[in-house]
């Protein structure tokens, strides 16, 4: 073996010294084009593969020209009924995120216990331009894998989603290990962040509980009777608690947007703005309320 060459184990030692926390890199760079938020918020090279209905987006540090960098996460996408999926129809942009820029903390549900992780400060845009043809009817699954945050069970690290510039909200529907998968479903795009939550569990499920009515409140009058009932039959079930119970009304908002979805409440998402998927989203909001209320029942407030 000549002395140029390296077995698998040698090259991953090899490349520990060029793979320094993500925070550490941030703050270099923020020094180096003169220090402040806006210098932390660093575009980052992106290559997204789609076909049919599926899409991964690989997030890499930026590195010599013509060398890829290390990879710092993967976006999957994953669609019940996408038409018109491509790299250039996703839109798919990233860049890291200051831990103090006033402006990101002021979008977070609480600006002392939900936290941007120091050794992943990633905000991942999806934002299908206008006119490229996307569409997609139900739900789908969102999931960032990352090998720069530690799994263990019982986490308290989150997937979050917001509009461009608007309200980060919690979308979690599991958190997995490899190193850290964070899952969520949505009927919509665009701005996903990995957060550490550390509010109390039932404040995070009441949240999700306002923020499913008033997706409820959307519908027209004839469908809401139906959902409320649900949504009323979780907060009966908490109080016992029942979590079974609790457990099974979640599902049963699930079912019910699945089933009335495409006939009597709308359940398409369209690159166009022109639809709005109610269907959708009260699947991803129904599935990470199952999310929370699971987590309750398996390691408390």
């Amino acid at each position: 073996m000549s002395h140029t060459e390296f077995t698998p184990s040698a090259k991953r030692a090899a490349r520990r010294p060029f793979l320094p926390r993500l925070a550490a890199w941030v703050a270099a760079a923020a020094l180096s084009l003169g220090a402040g938020s806006a210098a932390a918020q660093i575009p980052l090279p992106v290559t997204v593969v789609a076909a049919g209905d599926h899409a991964v987006a690989t997030v890499r540090l930026p590195f010599l020209p013509g060398w890829p960098g290390p990879i710092l996460a993967e976006l999957s996408l994953d669609f019940d009924d996408a038409s018109g999926l491509s790299p250039a129809a996703l839109g798919v942009s990233a860049r890291t995120v200051s831990l103090y820029d006033p402006n990101l903390i002021a979008r977070l549900p609480d600006t002392d216990l939900t936290t941007v992780p120091g050794s992943l400060p990633l905000l991942v845009t999806v934002q299908p331009p206008l006119s490229g043809g996307l569409s997609f009817k139900g739900s789908g699954r969102a999931e960032i894998h990352t090998h720069w945050l530690p799994y263990a069970a019982g986490t308290r690290l989150r997937l979050f989603k917001a509009p461009l510039g608007g309200a980060f909200y919690d979308v979690t529907d599991e958190i997995a290990a490899g190193s850290v998968r964070a899952r969520g479903t949505y009927g919509g795009f665009s701005q996903f962040l990995i957060l550490a939550d550390a509010r109390p569990t039932p404040v995070v499920i009441a949240s999700k509980l306002q923020r499913l009515r008033e997706r409820v409140d959307l519908l027209p009058a004839s469908e809401q009777p139906g959902f409320d009932a649900l949504l009323d039959d979780v907060e009966t079930a908490l109080a016992v608690p029942d979590y079974a119970a609790a457990l099974a009304a979640a599902d049963a908002v699930r079912a019910r947007a699945v089933a009335r979805g495409g006939t009597f409440i709308d359940n398409e998402w369209r690159a166009t703005r022109t639809h709005r998927n109610d269907a959708g989203e009260l699947v991803a909001g129904a599935a990470t309320l199952r999310f929370s209320l699971a987590y309750l029942r398996d390691y408390g407030p």
